[in-house]
């Protein structure tokens, strides 16, 4: 499955600024400005303009053994 993400506010560790993501399967396989014109048929079209995408971003907040409520989260 091919999706492109249009417009978005792309920040990484290095940089800010406005672009489209070309995603095929799971896996980003090119950044850039005017992709449309440029990648061929796609499956599924996102327009993510005026959200912020983080691409290969991973979130590693967990509350892994959390106590709550006179008990522990289990997040297995």
């Amino acid at each position: 499955m091919r999706t492109l993400i249009l417009n978005g506010h792309i920040v990484t560790a290095v940089d800010s600024y406005i672009a489209d993501i070309l995603v095929e399967g799971e896996t980003i396989v090119l950044i850039g400005k005017g992709l449309p014109g440029l990648v061929g048929e796609v499956d599924r079209t996102i327009d993510a303009t005026g959200k912020l995408v983080i691409p290969g971003g991973i979130d590693p907040h967990t509350h892994f053994d959390l106590p709550f409520g006179g008990t522990s989260s289990s997040d297995t």
